[in-house]
């Protein structure tokens, strides 16, 4: 049985792979991962991002987007001279956005304001939007509640929320669930949670090199270690790892038009 996964967020083009990226995509490739999506974080990270998808064009497909972290008062001249790649790559989708307020709540209207923007680039090119929410749904979902349209789909990247939450994202119909190794964490609290997604709307992801799936807490998380949240995954649906494989990766060329 050859399994076939997707890893739609890694940032496998960060520092923390400069040593042996060729052995990471290696694993990736033994472990059935086919295709892996890079979310971009700030401007410094847009080159060598772009020189991970040259490098391994068949693999690799990138993104374009500012990381909530990272808007600063300056974000409207950095998403200025990100939206002008788009003309110049293809990019599968707008991300990393969203909001975290995790780390830093002084930020939230710029985060908001930046937000916005990542919006309309996803509407106006029809393209997924890659958003990252850390203590920050409410006000997430206020603005896609009030922009809400027909050519705005995405997914919510590392999904950590409630059922209520699940529900009201469910509800918009084009906006998927992120799975990754938050799920192996016993204190995180999906179990209950990931058997009311839709199934043709969860997806899975590593966020490499961070939140590894147990046993791998603490180290380096790689996109090969997807297999691990499959695992998991499979056991709470009630599915066989060879129909999960086909469900997540169904539902991430469908989002994402690979």
């Amino acid at each position: 049985m050859e399994l076939n996964w997707i890893d739609t967020h890694a940032h496998l083009y960060q520092p923390a792979f400069d040593d042996d990226i060729a052995q990471v995509v290696d694993r990736a490739l033994v472990s059935g991962v086919s295709k892996i999506l890079l979310p971009n974080i700030d401007l410094d990270s847009i080159e060598s991002m772009m020189r991970l998808c040259a490098q391994y064009p068949d693999v690799f497909h990138p993104m374009m987007g500012l990381h909530p972290c990272d808007v600063k008062e300056d974000f409207e001249q950095v998403l200025n001279k990100m939206e002008s790649l788009f003309a110049q790559y293809n990019f599968v989708a707008v991300g990393e956005t969203g909001m975290d307020l995790y780390w830093d709540k002084t930020t939230l209207e710029i985060q908001k304001a930046a937000f916005e923007i990542h919006v309309d680039w996803a509407i106006q090119r029809k393209l997924p939007l890659v958003i990252h929410a850390r203590d920050a749904f409410e006000p997430l979902l206020e603005i896609l509640d009030r922009r809400m349209h027909k050519d705005l789909r995405g997914v919510f990247h590392c999904f950590t929320g409630d059922a209520k939450i699940a529900s009201h994202i469910a509800e918009y119909g084009s906006f998927y669930f992120g799975i990754g190794g938050v799920l192996t964490y016993p204190k995180a609290g999906l179990d209950p949670i990931v058997p009311l997604l839709p199934r043709d709307r969860i997806i899975l992801e590593t966020d490499s090199p961070y939140l590894p799936p147990v046993p791998h807490r603490g180290k380096r998380n790689e996109s090969a270690f997807v297999l691990l949240v499959a695992e998991k995954l499979s056991t709470l649906m009630g599915v066989s790892l060879d129909d999960l494989s086909k469900l997540t990766s169904n539902n991430a060329q469908t989002l994402f038009s690979l």
